[in-house]
């Protein structure tokens, strides 16, 4: 089963891999006709009552397939206010080849033609809640007429998710749904027919721009707050990874730095605020104060860029995780210290191939090897407890029950310090989304920046990871080809 916001995800994912949604509406047009032929004989009359959006748009489809039968076709709305340019498309195409169509914006206008078959394709997968005029007493005279109901992917009315209705929703016979079931369907009183509409598998198993859709559609991040617990031996790693947050939608990045090194890091960029702490490293005795600062703010915190491995930073990184009750993204230095710990707190992992053996997980001796072996990360995960996010050339995404692959990157991303913009650009996207999602946009991001750049200047050489700061705000919001 696919839940419907996962369902638009995937649509997305398949127009970025060449599949667009116009073709994807003509096989799902063409399967609600066939579910019409299943239940109709040929010259039957078939009304079709439609949306403004795809949803409406894969019944219009649906009419061209149905030519030996009487087909009326009733948009509920203007034409000219159809919402998507392929719906429409569709709609000028029945009228083109004048099929019979009508138009009604008023609900009191609308009365359903004596037919066998009613198709409703009034609202798809993707709209909850009440239904509103005129689809409300459309639905009212659909469910006093006699003949056979025939929902498009999901009855008007009714939640694809739950199968919850609010007030009046269409009691369909039938519903032919698309590329998976809806988990909303199986509590329905009708037969359900799965259509495959030629969506690759690949759709759901590498990220793409439809993973992106809950950062470019969802709320502005509102009082957002990163802070990276790193520096000491190195201090671009921290600064990378702060810079990154504020990229990725943070709206105040933080760095806890030795007082030694923290005017170096402070350096790098005016928009970080760095809080200097006594001594050359991380030591036990500084975590009081930076798990109080973190939770006290509720800040996503960025554990391990430029941290270095003196073992009593590595017990001051146990001790942090062990107190830390928020969110994290562990990265680099800190992440051996990860199974050990029994925490309270969310963490994301981002290790690289090395990192991930010696955090207990499989070793795999090639950059390319992650996507063969993504079962056996997957089951390191479950045991882990956590959010994986191992990176490679391919990197793969799990929280042990899901498994996605990112093939966004450029060979010139192998430079040093890209790891910590996406762990940066994680814990950027951790404060608003899930883990595992924002896991999977992150290393989409970091790796779309990369590409951006190269399309901008195939010839361009000696990337560094600060060049996809700039990039990265494109990256994940979007561009004019995405």
């Amino acid at each position: 089963m696919i839940p419907s916001e996962r369902m638009a995800q995937v649509d997305a994912n398949a127009a970025g891999l060449g599949v667009p949604r116009k073709q994807l509406m003509e096989s799902s047009g063409n399967a609600v006709a066939r579910e019409v032929r299943a239940v109709a004989d040929a010259g039957a009359r078939v009304a079709i009552v439609a949306g403004r959006g795809n949803n409406g748009g894969d019944a219009f489809v649906a009419a061209r397939f149905l030519n030996d039968y009487e087909i009326s076709v009733v948009l509920l709305g203007r034409a000219e206010t159809i919402s998507t340019d392929i719906a429409r498309e569709n709609w000028d195409a029945l009228e083109q080849a004048d099929y019979e169509t009508e138009e009604v914006a008023d609900s009191r206008d609308f009365d359903p033609p004596e037919c066998e078959v009613v198709v409703d394709a009034m609202l798809g997968t993707g709209v909850t809640g009440a239904l509103r005029e005129p689809e409300a007493t459309a639905a009212e005279q659909i469910n006093q007429h006699d003949a056979t109901v025939i929902a498009v992917d999901v009855p008007s009315g009714v939640d694809a998710n739950t199968g919850d209705a609010e007030g009046t929703a269409v009691q369909a016979d039938r519903v032919v749904t698309f590329h998976d079931e809806k988990p909303g369907l199986d509590s329905l009183d009708a037969e359900v027919t799965v259509a495959d509409i030629g969506i690759p598998a690949s759709a759901e198993e590498f990220v793409g721009p439809g993973d992106m859709l809950p950062v470019r559609e969802g709320p502005e991040a509102e009082d957002a707050r990163a802070y990276v617990v790193g520096g000491g031996p190195y201090t671009g790693a921290p600064a990378l990874a702060a810079q990154a947050a504020l990229r990725a939608g943070a709206n105040l990045s933080f760095v806890a730095a030795p007082g030694p090194v923290a005017p170096q890091i402070q350096g790098y960029a005016e928009d970080l605020i760095v809080q200097a702490y006594e001594g050359e490293y991380l030591r036990p005795d500084h975590v009081p104060d930076l798990v109080d600062t973190a939770e006290s703010y509720d800040d996503v915190v960025v554990l391990g860029p430029g941290l270095g491995n003196a073992d009593e930073t590595l017990e001051a990184a146990k001790q942090f995780l062990s107190e830390f009750s928020g969110r994290a993204v562990v990265d680099a230095d800190a992440l051996p210290v990860v199974p050990e710990v029994d925490t309270n707190a969310t963490l994301v992992c981002t290790p690289n191939r090395k990192e991930l053996a010696e955090m207990g997980g499989p070793e795999i001796e090639s950059a390319d090897g992650l996507r063969d072996r993504a079962d056996e990360i997957e089951a390191f995960a479950d045991d882990l407890g956590h959010v994986v996010l191992a990176k490679a050339k391919d990197d793969v995404i799990t929280d042990g029950e899901r498994t996605r692959v990112s093939r966004a990157g450029t060979q010139g991303m192998t430079v040093g310090g890209t790891g910590d913009t996406l762990a940066g650009t994680v814990a950027g996207l951790l404060a608003n989304h899930d883990p595992f999602q924002s896991a999977c946009m992150g290393a989409y991001a970091n790796g779309r920046a990369g590409e951006l750049i190269d399309e901008e200047d195939p010839r361009h050489g000696g990337l560094l990871a600060s060049d996809l700061l700039d990039v990265l705000p494109r990256a994940i919001w979007g561009d004019d080809d995405e």
